[in-house]
């Protein structure tokens, strides 16, 4: 749990410090960003449902792994953005920006074998070697980025009262 509370956080703390750049980006297009940072966890429904009974639901061949994947979230933004009313283009790529922080903040985790998950997909399904950073169980992880995204908000809340 802490690994997905911190993926959400990266996620709002990148999307506000952008909002102070692009006049657009307001506080609901950084909870659209936070969302999209939950879509490669989606896979974790693997815990619960085998890839059979979803081939069989959705009567195509699938595979949760896909989902934690470029291809994979590429997908779910798209699914994201067609089922809200307006500013689909806009959704997509808030969506997508938010899965991509997701991706790249995983892509320098630790793994046993050095390598990091095959999330380049469809590019590609090599494994890149990961610099090993950190373990996503570690609560360090957690503090270092709930702080960071506490000192953002802080810092945007400043900044607020000054406009």
């Amino acid at each position: 749990m802490a690994e997905l509370l911190s993926h959400v956080l990266v996620a709002y703390a990148i999307g506000t410090v952008v909002s102070w750049r692009l006049e657009w980006v307001t506080k609901r297009w950084v909870a659209v960003a936070m969302i999209g940072a939950l879509l490669p966890d989606l896979n974790r429904i693997g815990l619960f449902v085998t890839d059979a009974t979803l081939e069989s639901v959705l009567g195509v061949p699938f595979s949760v792994d896909a989902i934690h994947t470029l291809g994979g979230v590429g997908l779910l933004s798209a699914i994201g953005a067609m089922v809200v009313a307006d500013q689909h283009r806009r959704v997509f790529g808030v969506l997508l920006a938010g899965a991509l922080s997701h991706l790249l903040v995983d892509a320098v985790k630790a793994y046993a074998d050095g390598a990091a998950g095959a999330w380049l997909y469809p590019v590609t399904w090599t494994r890149h070697p990961t610099p090993n950073l950190y373990v996503s169980s570690d609560p360090v992880v957690l503090a270092v980025v709930g702080v960071t995204a506490l000192l953002i908000w802080w810092i945007d809340h400043t900044r607020g009262e000054e406009r």
